[in-house]
């Protein structure tokens, strides 16, 4: 009897070890699907260069292409990138719709990039069903370039210009860095000009896009968070530069928009928690959705009417290529 009542005893220890050891292991299975479903940043490579120029072009193909890249929230991967109607409140349409009314689509061919533009919140709870971060940027860039590549093999005498908003103006900088390198999918010297509006690299020094309107003091979300990277966050700090662009890029940035306006240290990789809600909030702060208003000159023109003004002025004197 003794015997029997110390086996059973004995079986205890061993199953809540099997239960210790189940629950460990549901763990890890669910960690490695969040890091999984997540996604990591896809960017791409450097890109072989192009055929030799001919003198004439086809007959469909357009002056110019304005690529313009919504921002968070103001696209989604199905929508008519002629005809964007995802968000009507979008802030690329106060750009891209003045300048496709300004000229003829023999001139521009205005191409607005879709893309799932969403930004999930890592920590919330329950899950707020949106892309990541890194998804959605990865995507958004994959089908810039896969437009430019396009567009620059059927159209080789086409020129450029590029022009983004909130992670829009990120992924619209990344691609113009990459072609200002020597690595993009058309040539630097296709490019008329850049802008990105509340740029979350956006950062100062040589090399960098020129500011236009008072320069704030901070640097960009993603600058200032350098080195962070959760499940589907990947912040990848400031660019190189814009090399061969950089005479000819250029960022508007409001002050107080964390987005691109973030004190060096207040946004602290150490405290990641903190930081991702800081920076999920920061997309949607006031200051951060009212550059349509955002005076950027004493004249009082606005960010977007600047921006407007700025392409249709390069386009205007953009070359007439031969079409046959």
């Amino acid at each position: 009897m003794t015997t029997r009542r110390r086996s059973g005893r004995r079986s205890k220890p061993a199953g809540c070890l099997l239960l210790i050891a189940a629950i460990v292991i549901v763990i890890i299975v669910a960690l490695l699907l969040w890091y999984l479903l997540a996604g990591r940043l896809r960017l791409p490579g450097p890109k072989p260069p192009g055929p030799k120029e001919p003198t004439s072009q086809s007959a469909n193909c357009p002056d110019v292409l304005m690529l313009g890249v919504p921002g968070t929230w103001e696209s989604s991967s199905t929508d008519d990138p002629y005809n964007p109607t995802a968000n009507p409140a979008s802030l690329m349409l106060n750009i891209t719709n003045p300048v496709r009314a300004q000229f003829p689509n023999s001139r521009v061919e205005v191409y607005t990039v879709p893309y799932v533009a969403q930004f999930s919140n890592p920590i919330a709870l329950p899950p707020d069903g949106q892309q990541s971060y890194n998804n959605s940027r990865s995507e958004g860039t994959q089908r810039a370039n896969e437009k430019l590549t396009a567009t620059y093999h059927d159209c080789p005498l086409t020129s450029y210009v590029i022009a983004g908003f909130s992670q829009g103006a990120v992924i619209a900088g990344d691609v113009a860095a990459q072609i200002g390198a020597g690595k993009g999918p058309v040539p630097a010297n296709k490019v008329l000009g850049v802008t990105v509006i509340a740029d979350g690299r956006r950062d100062q020094g040589p090399g960098q896009a020129i500011e236009i309107g008072q320069p704030p003091a901070g640097v960009g979300a993603e600058v200032a968070l350098r080195g962070l990277n959760v499940p589907g966050i990947t912040m990848t700090g400031p660019r190189d530069g814009f090399g061969d662009l950089a005479n000819r890029t250029f960022t508007i940035c409001a002050q107080g928009d964390l987005i691109c306006d973030s004190p060096k240290q207040a946004l602290n990789p150490l405290n990641i928690l903190g930081s991702v809600g800081t920076l999920v909030k920061a997309a949607g702060n006031p200051v951060h959705s009212l550059y349509n208003g955002f005076v950027v000159d004493d004249s009082g023109t606005t960010a977007t009417q600047w921006t407007v003004s700025w392409a249709d002025g390069l386009i205007e004197k953009a070359p007439h290529p031969a079409h046959s």
